[in-house]
């Protein structure tokens, strides 16, 4: 009989070791945008990225860059965003998050009311206009739009997010100041991904940030 108890016993661990592997071993909660590459592969991303002065305004919308798109059900791009960036985040039968706490990145605040929270372009609709996008499709702008695979869209304070406006590095940085370094390696990966062009200082800003990383 002991040696039944002693087998069942060893059954037993060996699936209480094989599920806490399994669990151990699935993916860890992201809350937080897709990681943007290094800060030397950053330094030379920004290398090759074209240098000359931004473009004009002229016919630019908001409207050519169709936001924000359903992605599954009925959510859409913002509540993925909210849902992926925060910490138990519930949601109701029509993807609304509806409570949850998330940590805005920019500023250090957190929140527990989404509506307090914007979902920001890294790199804003009306600066990557400016940067080439006015020669994409509608296609093309939505895709950027609503970028979840680059470091493009991140849920932060509100208020922050409207001081940003459409301003590149060399016009505004997140008031955090240790997030300056991942924030530039973002505006970096995105602009690179796209094609999109530099002036020269916003280019010499982010040199400024990444010698320092």
């Amino acid at each position: 009989m002991r040696n039944v108890y002693a087998r069942r016993a060893a059954v037993a661990g060996g699936l209480a070791a094989l599920v806490g592997s399994l669990v151990l071993g699935g993916p860890a909660a992201q809350a937080a945008p897709p990681a943007p590459t290094d800060a030397a592969t950053a330094r030379t991303y920004l290398g090759e990225l074209t240098v000359q002065p931004e473009g004009s305004m002229d016919g630019y919308s908001r409207a050519k860059f169709p936001h924000w798109i359903t992605q599954s059900g009925q959510c859409n791009t913002r509540e993925v965003v909210l849902k992926r960036d925060g910490d138990n985040v519930k949601q109701d039968a029509k993807c609304a998050a509806v409570s949850g706490t998330w940590t805005s990145a920019y500023d250090g605040a957190t929140w527990t009311d989404a509506q307090k929270l914007d979902i920001d372009h890294i790199v804003p609709l009306a600066q990557a206009w400016r940067s080439g996008a006015d020669k994409w499709t509608t296609a093309q702008r939505q895709a950027f739009a609503n970028d979840l695979t680059r470091p493009q869209l991140i849920a932060v304070t509100d208020r922050v997010n409207q001081a940003k406006g459409d301003k590149d590095p060399a016009q505004w940085m997140p008031p955090l100041k240790s997030y300056g370094c991942t924030y530039v390696e973002m505006w970096v990966t995105v602009k690179h991904y796209y094609k999109l062009s530099v002036d020269s200082a916003e280019k010499s800003a982010m040199e400024r940030v990444l010698n320092g990383c």
